[in-house]
């Protein structure tokens, strides 16, 4: 089935090799934009128009409507390669990436409202099902909430919101809800210690009609080709779980993150002196040992990260359905990966000394974004394994949308 593009630029053509070249070759503008767009709390116009124009936030939309459609291991190294410039920017793409790939799976209704009007919309979300309400009506939901930490939900068209569905006190299933920016309102509560430019803002929506087409079953999310896009987007990439992997591309900032620290650490030892001996500081074991254990952190998760991504596809491409101990793992896989990234940027940012505590001083804002996306619950260590653990050793996890 071909859709019409409708004057928006098609990237179907483009190679993986040359995408992620276009992704790596905006880390040095992302790194000279950190600052303003800190400061300004949005992702500046013209890396939106970077992002558009090379087509990156397009990695996971359908081939028919002008997307790349590569293998869902672009969802880890997209968002890797942009955080080594600016974290910020790199969550952003991992959410508006995702969120292409997310539409897939709904109803050939949802997506021809929202692509075949402007196939490069932009689509944020709230997730945290507890935060919506909704209950049966007509045709659809009627579905009220407030959701907090929706990224880049400043600049977004459209917003795919979690909601828990009731018949009175009675949970009768879990839907994403996907609104249009004129059916809820932004509330401009974005004042944080770090990751300040993704606009990750709350969102407040009361009594809304949401149409069936609109309202993705979660169920249906949690792999195999039971979703209603199945039809119109056969490709197994849309098979891979939602509840198990979507936060593999957030994840993945932490360790362009933590990369980025490590150039910079590297670039700076390199040319520096202690301050009282003017001994180079390359030359200290102690120096050499914590930049060395930082790497092997950095490169320990990013292939924890993209295993789980490999396997997953590989899953998808059989047309089964990964087990509950399959996909608790990959959550797991994911928290620790994000740990050891936090640990290699807080050895690092140690090594900077006074240098460290200026704003000035690139490792200063990255030990920043490293605490804040840290605290996402998806890396929550103590959760993801103790989940992981309970269904290993023959106990129940009560996690429906898993």
């Amino acid at each position: 089935m071909n859709a019409p593009l409708r004057g928006a630029p098609s990237f179907a053509g483009v190679a993986y090799d040359e995408a992620l070249k276009r992704a790596r070759d905006l880390v040095p503008t992302l790194r000279e934009r950190a600052a303003r767009s800190e400061a300004d709390r949005i992702l500046p116009a013209e890396t939106l128009r970077d992002l558009h124009a090379s087509g990156v936030l397009r990695t996971l939309q359908p081939l028919r409507w002008g997307g790349m459609e590569f293998d869902f291991i672009a969802y880890v190294d997209f968002p890797l390669e942009l955080s080594r410039g600016c974290a910020s920017t790199g969550w952003n793409l991992a959410n508006l990436q995702v969120h292409h790939w997310m539409l897939a799976m709904y109803d050939e209704r949802a997506q021809e409202e929202v692509w075949g009007a402007n196939p490069e919309a932009m689509i944020a979300s709230g997730i945290a099902y507890p935060q919506g309400q909704g209950h049966k009506a007509d045709g659809g939901f009627v579905v009220s909430g407030r959701w907090n930490f929706s990224s880049c939900v400043n600049v977004a068209d459209w917003n795919m919101l979690a909601v828990t569905v009731r018949e009175g006190e009675r949970v009768t299933g879990y839907r994403m809800c996907l609104l249009h920016k004129s059916q809820y309102e932004v509330v401009d509560d974005w004042r944080v210690l770090g990751m300040r430019a993704t606009g990750s803002m709350t969102v407040v929506a009361k009594d809304v009609f949401v149409p069936e087409y609109r309202a993705l079953d979660m169920v249906e999310a949690r792999g195999g080709d039971r979703f209603p896009g199945a039809r119109s987007n056969p490709n197994p990439v849309y098979r891979v779980p939602l509840s198990a992997l979507g936060g593999h591309g957030i994840g993945a900032c932490a360790v362009g993150n933590a990369l980025a620290a490590l150039e910079h650490t590297i670039a700076s030892v390199k040319q520096r002196s202690t301050s009282y001996t003017g001994a180079k500081m390359r030359d200290f074991q102690a120096v050499q040992l914590r930049v060395g254990a930082a790497g092997a952190k950095i490169d320990t998760a990013r292939l924890v990260l993209r295993n789980d991504c490999l396997e997953a596809q590989e899953i998808a491409n059989r047309n089964v359905i990964a087990d509950t101990p399959t996909k608790l793992r990959f959550k797991r896989n994911l928290a620790l990966a994000v740990g050891m990234c936090t640990e290699a940027v807080d050895a690092l940012h140690a090594m900077a000394g006074a240098n460290g505590i200026y704003e000035t001083y690139p490792l200063e804002r990255i030990f920043r974004d490293a605490h804040s996306l840290a605290g996402h619950i998806s890396f929550s260590f103590d959760t993801q394994a103790s989940a992981w653990g309970l269904a290993a050793l023959g106990g129940e996890v009560n996690n429906p949308t898993l």
